[in-house]
């Protein structure tokens, strides 16, 4: 059970994502300071660096959320259970769980939206994508030592998400409601895991 504590922090935390949203579609990333998000969410801002490193990263606010599904699922493998079908379902539980909140609050669609028009924002977000496929990457290798090299592991968290991102940027360009933005990322991890039925993984 959530204590209150970690519930008002969960709240402030939610509140500085919807007055940085309403201020990035209104004014433009560039123009709008961490001061005036944390005005807007009637917070300090010292209170804002608590939850966030930087302006950019309420953009990124549940993607660490993201990662750590996937590696836990990754971690939880079962008795006779497959790399592909490992992904398959690491995927899913990412693909599952935050992006509710994400494409429901518009954070999404705003990011996509920013990442392609923010320079500043476009290095934040490879960044963050390269750094979440090489924990996945390192997550899968270490549970599969004696199946995957290196080599196959990369390839196999590469075209899981790569596929799905790129699902959804096309989704969330076309003006997709979040359901079937979802829609989207499963027929692209669908698309993924039959390409991998049949197929030995990567060996040494």
């Amino acid at each position: 059970m959530t204590g209150l504590r970690e519930l008002k922090k969960q709240r402030t935390r939610q509140a500085l994502v919807e007055a940085a949203i309403g201020l990035f579609e209104e004014r433009g990333y560039e123009q709008v300071t961490v001061a005036e998000i944390a005005e807007a969410a009637e917070v300090s801002t010292r209170t804002f660096f608590l939850h966030f490193q930087a302006k950019e990263d309420v953009l990124f606010a549940n993607a660490d959320v993201r990662v750590d599904l996937g590696l836990r699922a990754v971690a939880e493998r079962t008795d006779g259970e497959g790399p592909a079908d490992v992904v398959a379902r690491a995927m899913a539980e990412m693909i599952g769980n935050t992006w509710e909140s994400d494409l429901s609050s518009g954070l999404a669609r705003l990011r996509a939206l920013l990442a392609a028009t923010a320079p500043a924002l476009q290095a934040r977000l490879l960044q963050r994508y390269v750094a979440a496929q090489h924990e996945l990457t390192l997550a899968l290798r270490q549970a599969y030592p004696d199946e995957l090299d290196p080599i196959g592991a990369a390839a196999l968290v590469g075209a899981a998400v790569g596929a799905v991102s790129a699902a959804t940027l096309a989704a969330l360009e076309r003006g997709d409601p979040p359901a079937e933005v979802r829609a989207a990322m499963r027929r692209a991890m669908d698309l993924v895991a039959g390409a991998q039925l049949g197929r030995e993984p990567v060996t040494r």
